[in-house]
């Protein structure tokens, strides 16, 4: 009997207990989220302050508390306007930085509330567990953020491309073991070929993208010569290999490779970004067969910090670039010429064998882009399903449709698209097929997509796919590998007659850094052991 009245009685104090400590929890949330609710409305103030009016010179102070005076940089020293700019660069970001995190982590915890709220078979003491083990990993995660990531944190293990101003290694962690695909970008060339704004772009789509249609970025970081981009690494090679390998594909294995990069050029709109630089060589393949989209270096966002104007301005006073002028492009320069025929497989050959070394050039390849980006009087997200038009007609036929013996005529044709759009008389493609190539390779007035993916979706080729399950589906090609660190479906032979830049010395970069303030990112994970 006594046993039973103490066991009641701890029963009554353990609910009190209980009830004491769930209070406790919803007043530190409360108070969480007042501290919250604070910092945006500061950040609000903050930019209402920005936005107001500024008082003109010789205006009368309305109280006598404030005095009112001209403001001009006259007499500082062009040293002092370069650190004035910094700081208020640095205080700029650190703050609009600071108050995204806090964003970023209240949406978080707002998301596990909800889930918790409506999953009714997780006890109450199970939740809070759950919530405090958020905590603790937003802990963490902010811990880590504050550690400094830099390249002896990782092993070269094979240089496995080269493009037009760095290179990729496949590289592993020495701390944790993974793998990932380092891009190095030398900073000197970001300045000299006007690159400031497209490099800017490409960090920013994939920090802000976690779409399975997007390579990923898990961190990237900086040093005094180079920008350093820690993706994730996709052994399968990319779809210009499989091109070049095979010739052409039927149509069955073409519509899984558009259907799933339909999926990655909507998730890329979705985002906010225009990609411009759709090709076969961006377009990777993962340990699966399944495509994830890749090298945003000519993509844009509409962000001021996407326009080479903002850098311009940024700079200003200081070395100009010399490609601002000349407009020098990664498409400016002539490839070998090659007479192209559609009989003849051979130069076809060698004509894909010279694509393969102009993709590693400084010059990439016109083939696939619009005829409006080459225009220059406005475009769209329309650019985008052109390019695939292209690679859609690359698939099927063998080559682009508007190569040519030189740069300069594929603009041409290009150009003039609907003089030299013919579908040669000797190859034989379902009526859908052409019907989609004709509807994409068209005018942006015209052209499918040009109201969203679903135009290209609900296209008849297209009949039977579907499109919330293919990348659940088995691949029409799975890369056989032998290891993690498995590059064999990268050409690197290549590689050695591509020749590597030395890196400058750093002179006159060190005073331009702050055209690279809030490079460095850290991707968040649930599993905080992974960082």
């Amino acid at each position: 009997m006594a046993y039973q009245q103490s066991s009641a009685g701890n029963g009554m104090v353990g609910t009190q207990r209980e009830q004491l400590y769930h209070q406790q929890q919803q007043q530190q949330q409360q108070q969480q989220y007042q501290r919250q609710l604070m910092a945006q409305q500061q950040a609000s103030q903050y930019q209402q302050q920005q936005n107001a009016q500024q008082v003109m010179p010789g205006q009368q102070a309305d109280s006598a508390n404030y005095v009112y005076f001209d403001r001009s940089t006259a007499g500082f020293s062009k040293a002092t306007l370069e650190k004035a700019m910094a700081t208020k660069v640095k205080l700029e970001h650190g703050y609009r930085k600071a108050v995204e995190e806090i964003v970023e982590r209240n949406t978080r915890r707002a998301e596990l509330e909800k889930r918790l709220a409506t999953d009714t078979s997780i006890s109450d003491d199970r939740k809070v567990r759950q919530l405090n083990a958020l905590g603790r990993t937003e802990s963490s995660f902010l811990r880590l953020k504050r550690t400094r990531l830099g390249l002896d944190d990782f092993r070269t293990v094979k240089v496995i491309g080269k493009g037009a101003f760095g290179e990729v290694r496949l590289v592993q962690k020495i701390d944790t073991g993974k793998i990932y695909a380092m891009k190095t970008l030398r900073k000197s060339e970001m300045f000299k070929k006007d690159q400031l704004a497209h490099v800017r772009a490409e960090r920013d789509v994939l920090a802000e993208s976690n779409s399975p249609w997007v390579v990923q970025l898990y961190y990237s970081f900086q040093d005094t010569f180079y920008l350093y981009l820690l993706m994730e690494f996709l052994p399968g090679g990319d779809l210009m290999t499989m091109l070049i390998k095979h010739d052409t594909f039927s149509e069955d294995v073409t519509r899984f490779y558009m259907a799933e990069c339909i999926l990655a050029i909507e998730a890329i709109h979705k985002l906010g970004f225009i990609h411009r630089d759709i090709k076969p060589d961006n377009i990777l393949i993962d340990k699966d067969g399944h495509v994830k989209m890749s090298d945003f270096g000519l993509s844009t966002g509409f962000h001021k910090q996407h326009d080479s104007a903002y850098y311009q301005r940024l700079l200003e006073g200081g070395a100009t670039s010399a490609a601002t002028a000349q407009q020098n492009s990664r498409n400016s320069l002539a490839i070998n010429a090659i007479n192209l025929t559609v009989s003849n497989k051979d130069q076809i050959a060698t004509w894909k064998a010279n694509r393969r070394k102009l993709a590693y050039s400084t010059v990439g390849t016109p083939d696939y882009i619009a005829p409006e980006v080459f225009s220059q009087q406005g475009y769209g997200r329309e650019c985008d399903w052109w390019s695939l038009g292209a690679i859609f007609w690359e698939c099927l036929i063998g080559y682009p449709p508007f190569c040519s013996e030189n740069a300069h005529d594929t603009y041409r044709k290009i150009i003039a698209w609907q003089q030299y759009l013919v579908i040669p008389d000797d190859v034989h493609l379902s009526r859908e097929a052409e019907d989609l190539i004709k509807r994409m390779i068209t005018s942006p007035e015209q052209r499918l997509g040009r109201n969203g993916a679903d135009e290209i979706k609900n296209h008849p080729f297209f009949a039977g796919v579907d499109w919330n399950t293919i990348r659940n589906i088995e691949a029409p090609f799975v890369p056989h590998l032998k290891s993690t660190f498995d590059t064999s479906y990268f050409p690197t032979d290549d590689l050695n007659d591509v020749a590597t830049e030395p890196a400058g010395d750093g002179t006159g970069v060190g005073s331009k850094d702050l055209a690279f303030i809030g490079y460095t990112f850290r991707r968040y994970e649930s599993n905080s052991h992974a960082f």
